[in-house]
């Protein structure tokens, strides 16, 4: 256990009053204030080597746990935190944990739940900000162009994850017709890659299937590049010398540079990732949670979850 993570627990301890009454009157109180107590976490995080979480973290729980004890409470705490030296907390602190172990557990459970809700809160605010970049014209839709729900997929066409999610898509646009997929050049694990999506984007502009074309590609062995990419489109009736002729343009340049620009935007590093409602779900998750979003969509605008009936 990293000493910070012992630090953050005794200071939650005895703010809590959990143990802050032993601690109390084993040692004479003294006058402090919360400025005193941050300072001794600020002294405590010095010693510690790589801690998990930052001085400003420590200090924002030290923040909020204060702001809801009662005064009493608050005095008799900070009087003890002030007064116990580290040579006296460690046992104490050791003690405390082994015949309470279980704190470890609700600590990061509790610390996993806000973390979750931060980000979510986070990128629900960066979808906002890009919405215009995140459904756009360029894009390849699939399923219901009119559909009530949109999902957003970025891909790469080398990507072993999104050629294993494809079944995913596939049940998706069977069974809900009313549902709106967007597919999101986003080539980044190769040149290849990026070959490939400089083709696909013109399929995509010649009003050809580019399911069948997607399909195709993701059911090639190999490397998928710009010969793969320009032999599946010559099975579409395209002509790959006009289309290798093409992979230059600035045109095609500017969709694959809005995709990552996009990504920058959302903080977004691999593929699949979705996008849906309010929410950015990363890599190939099972198909129910795809589904439990566009449902949540439907039932209250929120990927997330719709608030508990009262």
């Amino acid at each position: 256990m990293r000493r910070l993570e012992i630090a953050v627990l005794f200071v939650l301890g005895v703010v809590g009053g959990a143990v802050g009454s032993a601690w109390y009157y084993h040692q004479a109180p003294v006058a402090t204030d919360k400025a005193a107590v941050e300072a001794i976490v600020d002294a405590r995080l010095a010693q510690a080597p790589k801690p998990a979480l930052d001085t400003d973290g420590v200090k924002s729980i030290v923040t909020q746990m204060l702001a809801a004890a009662d005064e009493k409470t608050k005095q008799n705490s900070v009087a003890t935190i002030a007064s116990l030296d580290p040579k006296t907390l460690d046992p104490m602190i050791e003690t405390y944990l082994m015949n309470n172990p279980t704190v470890l557990t609700r600590m990061s459970d509790a610390l996993d739940k806000q973390n979750k809700a931060d980000e979510a809160a986070k990128n629900k605010a960066a979808i906002a900000q890009n919405s215009a970049a995140i459904y756009d014209a360029n894009d390849v839709v699939l399923g219901n162009p009119k559909g009530d729900v949109t999902l957003v997929e970025m891909f790469d066409y080398n990507c072993t994850y999104c050629r294993g999610a494809l079944p995913n898509l596939a049940t998706l646009l069977s069974t809900d017709k009313n549902l709106k997929v967007e597919l999101k050049q986003f080539p980044i694990l190769s040149q290849g890659s990026v070959e490939a999506a400089k083709v696909a984007v013109q399929v995509a502009r010649s009003g050809k299937d580019y399911w069948a074309f997607h399909q195709a590609l993701y059911s090639s062995r190999g490397e998928v590049d710009a010969g793969a990419a320009l032999d599946e489109a010559k099975t579409l009736g395209l002509d790959p010398d006009k289309l290798k002729a093409g992979m230059d343009g600035d045109d095609v340049a500017s969709v694959i540079q809005k995709s990552y620009d996009l990504a920058k935007a959302l903080n977004v590093t691999g593929t699949p990732t979705y996008i849906i409602g309010d929410e950015i779900i990363p890599g190939a998750v099972p198909l129910d949670q795809l589904q439990a979003a566009i449902a949540n969509m439907r039932a209250c605008g929120s990927a997330l979850g719709c608030p508990a009936k009262g």
